[in-house]
């Protein structure tokens, strides 16, 4: 199945502290651009999170039809 993101945050924080927000910004856009493949919304977050690095804290989406 496709996904297009509609919604999501992050926890940009980690041992070295806090992405910086322009860096933030770029990650996020990144996502919301991206047609997304994954069998269900749990591996639509793995997907995500395997992909930027970044766990996800929310997010909202929608299928995409073909």
């Amino acid at each position: 199945m496709q996904f297009r993101i509609t919604d999501i945050q992050f926890d940009f924080e980690d041992s070295q502290g806090e992405l910086p927000y322009d860096e933030q910004v770029a990650v996020v856009n990144e996502v919301l651009t991206t047609t997304w493949e994954a069998s269900d919304s749990e591996d639509l977050v793995e997907e995500i999170t395997c992909a930027t690095g970044f766990c996800v804290k929310n997010v909202d989406y929608c299928y995409v039809l073909q």
